[in-house]
């Protein structure tokens, strides 16, 4: 399930995005302007992905949280 945010987009798809904007701003073909709206635009993105994944993390040690209160934190890995 994935849960949209502010912006109305969830947040593969703002990665997604900003995947594009930083391979568009990294070929270099676009004016100064377009940069400019673009780097904007992602910068937006990233505080969303940013907020997002902070919520994440909260909700993941709360769920690890043991019975005295004690929060155990453990290594998290991700398998590609």
């Amino acid at each position: 399930m994935e849960e949209e945010g502010e912006v109305g987009i969830s947040f593969e798809e703002a990665m997604k995005r900003l995947e594009s904007i930083v391979e568009m701003l990294g070929e270099g073909n676009l004016s100064l302007e377009e940069s400019l709206k673009i780097f904007e635009e992602g910068t937006g993105l990233c505080k969303f992905c940013n907020k997002k994944l902070d919520e994440a993390e909260y909700k993941v040690e709360k769920l690890m949280e043991k019975e005295g209160g004690e929060i155990s934190v453990e290594e998290f890995e991700v398998k590609e």
